[in-house]
């Protein structure tokens, strides 16, 4: 995209980059042009031109441009989206502004006032400017333009050396300029300025005029007070105030000198008296012996290693300003609860939002440190969690998913949700003190500036990028993206649907950090200037690749109208959506489409959208959660159930949510409370069906009330895992018998969450919690649940009791026992007996008349009867373990709904050991896992810990 249509020629006659910069800042300051489009043209000349950024001859034609005949409020808008893309050393610019604003700060007071600005953002990230390989050369062109040795008689310069002087030199010039505005420099020994004879050879303005208006005064006022809390501030900064000190001890007599002014200006300052947040009392503290204090490896550190400190990583690490702790023991507390909620057995109740978010608070005001240092160790810590799962391995844990959705969607929220807290919270007058001289000083868009220059940081961690083979494609189409960008290429979403890193005609490969930057803009953190970024991109391209040119089923074929049909859901499915209002169109067809167009719905939206829609993975969770708790109809027949209506449905969606990183997602998002408040009722309704009426699904198979009741079940007892051991809740005070996540504790958790919004965290909970039910939801008003629950406690208490014989539920005992057997035939007579019963398992045995028609609650109550009469005939040598498996993987129920559901009840209870007759457990817990593996059941979902 051309402003102006100017280009350098390449070849021949080629003209100094410097010149088209101007002449396409002067059409871009014509036509008002937006600053990310003026930006993309600065960087693809400088690009043509082979001029590597940042750049400090750009910085120097800028300054020259604006330094005084083009003074107006666009260039400098340009100016500051350079700094923030990284196009000029921050501090060099500084410098060059330093030198032409303040002696010219009268007849410029706006000009003062937005150096003021650029000095309050960008002077505090010290660190995140000197990590670059450019800074040994940046340095050495302040020392060029500020003549720093030569004002301080330092003999060497090295980079470190001359940041001291730097600061220092910056501290100064305002403090003097603040003298002569209000008429103290003359009560200086010197009379003048200490900067006096450098302005001197620069321009100065000679169009100054003493007649003021009332407004230029007010503003020359404003600019005073703001210099001075600027002065505080650096003063009070983690790193400035000790670069301060550094200054104070290695050279003395400019400290004298500067100490001598500060002093006259804390006894005579009327601006100073007027601010509000610092006193002059608090600005003499600062500078007296008490405050001034040095870490202990500066302490001891004498003029030569004062140089060796400052030469090499003092500043540019966050390990040396902690009290000697390394970085990465500063943040391990962070890894252990990233990897504590990869944790496959375990679901949480927290969101994971509000745990980590509470952390980095923590560890923040722990370690004092920077908005910069926090959201780099937050990135890092992410990215350690997924290498560390780059191959991942069968089995139940979580695996690359659940830690790339803590990396690309839990920490880019947790990241707004801090911006958002800094920037509304207001300032505490009471923490602006001497005594809080380490807190960093809460400044509108610092924070936010932490994280640009954390991400511009993050690029340098090579090791740490290196995509996973599973996203390899997602960070190639977030690099090709970024590259069309820079390109002026703008392409529909349609293309990226179908994009292939090999018709790119340039190599496009991307890394994590492509997809991390892509997360930070889907949230509205970074804007697309991020592209921008020196080494983002690769290069350019002159045209669409002619693959792009096709469409394909895909998300923008179906928000332009093209019908849901199977080809089109299957696309959808393995194709994440990129905006919530492809969420919201796809959620009305599942709630107002046909029924195929229903079950299509529901399964997109379990389907990449849930796994790998980073950028909208909160919003997926919520229409899903939705999708399981229907709105009863405004006339709903007497003792008939609404649920009943969407079984097919139901059954997709849980089924679509029941694998191990799924549920791990919604914990991270807190939604377990919800979740289990969502699948209550669908247990409470289908278990208390008899299975007399089937549905059939989109694939042809057909699914009965119990297959959607042992689905719904078995998610719902993993959300609180009810087979833990009571071993590890037996420790200290902690009860021994039963899980502390218990069914009444989930609910009241999501009661509390609707109840309460005092925060942002709360607000979230409460819209999610509102999605299961608009009112407070108790145990109960699931009566079958509850009594099912209230058994599976005594269970574990104590053996069982109360079977009485020739009862309803006895006969119920006697033939579930019969059809467990039946199919156990090797000639002879093997029984199973209860108390004086015995079921035999002949070759007569085979009538399926013998299945009877139960509710599932009614055999859940069963259950644990017929185990322990199995149990005590394979003690008893009545019954082999291999017999009692291969009839229960044979003869259950029903052998594709009920099977996965026996075989955990069995593991899961026996393991808590309410029976007295075990000695064959661990025996048959073997032999049935390995049965169970054999036949290949694709339902069975067995966890044994």
């Amino acid at each position: 995209m051309l402003l102006n249509g100017q280009r350098m020629e390449l070849c021949g006659g080629m003209r100094p980059w410097g010149e088209v910069v101007v002449e396409v800042t002067k059409a871009a300051q014509k036509k008002e042009t937006d600053a990310v489009l003026w930006a993309v043209e600065v960087y693809s000349n400088l690009k043509a031109a082979g001029e590597s950024l940042p750049s400090l001859e750009l910085a120097e034609v800028l300054v020259s441009y604006i330094c005084w005949d083009n003074n107006v409020p666009i260039l400098w808008k340009f100016l500051e989206k350079a700094l923030l893309l990284n196009f000029v050393p921050p501090i060099f610019l500084l410098s060059l502004l330093s030198l032409r604003v303040i002696p010219c700060r009268r007849s410029q007071p706006a000009a003062y006032r937005l150096y003021l600005e650029l000095l309050r953002r960008h002077a505090f990230q010290l660190k995140s400017h000197i990590n670059t390989p450019s800074y040994p050369k940046i340095m050495k062109s302040i020392d060029d333009v500020l003549h720093l040795s030569q004002i301080f008689g330092t003999s060497q310069s090295e980079p470190g050396v001359l940041v001291v002087e730097f600061v220092f030199s910056i501290v100064w010039q305002l403090l003097d300029a603040s003298l002569d505005d209000e008429g103290l420099l003359e009560l200086t020994p010197e009379k003048k300025s200490r900067w006096g004879a450098l302005y001197q050879e620069m321009e100065w303005d000679e169009n100054y005029s003493n007649k003021k208006t009332e407004f230029h005064e007010q503003l020359q006022n404003a600019n005073t007070l703001a210099a001075v809390e600027i002065i505080g501030k650096f003063m009070q900064d983690k790193v400035s105030s000790r670069i301060l000190c550094l200054a104070r001890r290695n050279l003395p007599a400019h400290w004298f000198s500067f100490v001598q002014r500060l002093q006259l200006l804390a006894a005579n300052s009327s601006a100073l008296r007027n601010s509000e947040t610092l006193s002059p009392e608090a600005l003499l503290q600062l500078t007296s012996d008490k405050y001034m204090v040095l870490t202990r490896e500066c302490k001891t550190s004498s003029q030569q290693k004062f140089h060796a400190v400052m030469g090499f990583e003092y500043l540019s690490s966050s390990a040396s300003l902690c009290h000697g702790a390394s970085h990465s023991a500063i943040w391990i507390p962070l890894d252990l609860v990233l990897e504590d909620a990869m944790d496959g057995y375990q679901v949480s109740t927290t969101s994971g939002i509000e745990i980590i978010s509470g952390l980095v608070r923590t560890l923040r005001a722990i370690n004092g440190t920077s908005w910069h240092d926090t959201f780099l160790g937050l990135w890092l810590a992410a990215l350690r969690l997924v290498q560390r799962e780059r191959d991942p391995i069968e089995g139940p844990m979580p695996r690359l998913d659940t830690r790339l959705c803590m990396l690309l969607g839990i920490i880019p929220i947790v990241i707004a949700d801090l911006i958002e807290e800094e920037e509304r919270t207001p300032v505490d007058e009471t923490d602006t003190g001497p005594t809080d001289q380490w807190k960093e000083e809460r400044v509108p868009g610092k924070c936010l500036n932490g994280l640009v220059s954390s991400l511009q940081v993050l690029s340098n961690y090579h090791s740490l990028l290196t995509p996973p083979q599973s996203v390899v494609a997602y960070a190639n189409q977030a690099a090709a993206k970024a590259m069309l960008f820079v390109s002026g290429i703008t392409p529909g979403s349609a293309y990226f649907d179908c994009l292939g890193m090999k018709e790119m005609p340039i190599d496009c490969s991307g890394n994590m950090h492509h997809l991390i930057v892509e997360a930070c803009i889907a949230r509205g953190l970074l804007d697309t200037s991020a592209y921008l970024w020196p080494g983002y991109v690769n290069g350019r391209i002159n045209q669409l690749p002619q693959c792009m040119q096709a469409q394909v089923p895909g998300w923008a074929s179906f928000m332009k109208g093209a019908p849901l049909t199977s080809v089109m859901a299957n696309a959808l499915v393995s194709s994440p959506a990129s905006s919530l209002a492809e969420l919201e169109k796809i959620f009305k067809v599942a709630t107002g489409g046909s029924e195929d167009e229903k079950i299509f719905a529901a399964s997109i939206l379990c389907g990449a959208s849930l796994i790998r829609g980073w950028n909208i993975q909160e919003h997926t969770v919520q229409f899903i959660i939705r999708l399981l708790s229907p709105s009863k109809p405004a006339e709903n027949t007497e003792g008939y159930n609404h649920l009943i209506n969407y079984a097919r449905l139901i059954n997709v969606v849980i089924v679509g949510i029941a694998p191990v990183d799924c549920v791990q997602i919604f914990s991270l998002h807190g939604l377990v409370p919800t979740l289990a408040c969502s699948l209550m009722p669908i247990c409470e309704v289908f278990g208390s069906c008899v299975p007399n009426v089937s549905w059939k699904l989109t694939s042809g198979e057909e699914i009965s009330a119990h297959a959607v009741f042992s689905n719904a079940f078995i998610l719902l007892l993993r959300l609180w895992r009810f087979d833990r051991p009571p071993l590890e809740h037996g420790i200290g005070d902690v009860p021994t018998v039963g899980s502390q996540l218990t069914p009444e504790y989930l609910l009241l958790v999501r009661n509390s969450h609707l109840m309460s919004a005092s925060s942002v965290h709360k607000d979230r909970n409460r819209m999610i919690a509102s999605l299961s039910s608009p009112n407070s939801v108790f145990v109960d008003s699931f009566p079958k649940l509850k009594a099912w629950y209230r058994q599976h406690q005594a269970c574990i208490a104590s053996t069982l009791s109360g079977l009485v014989h020739g009862t309803p539920f006895h006969q119920i005992v006697e033939g579930l026992l019969n059809m467990m057997t039946k199919k156990i035939n090797r000639g002879n007579q093997n029984s199973i007996t209860i108390s004086g019963s015995s079921s035999s398992s002949g070759p007569g045995n085979d009538d399926a008349s013998l299945r009877p028609k139960l509710p599932a609650w009614d055999i859940l109550e069963a259950i644990p009867f017929v185990v322990d009469a199995a149990l005590t005939a394979c003690a008893h040598g009545r019954l082999s373990p291999r017999e009692l498996a291969i009839g229960m993987c044979f003869n259950q129920i029903n052998p594709r709904e009920h099977t996965k559901y026996v075989l955990k009840y069995v593991f899961c209870v026996t393991e808590e050991n309410p029976f007295p007759n075990l000695k064959n457990l661990p025996k048959l817990v073997k032999t049935s896992l390995y049965l169970a593996s054999k036949i290949r059941l694709s339902n069975i979902q067995v966890d044994v810990p």
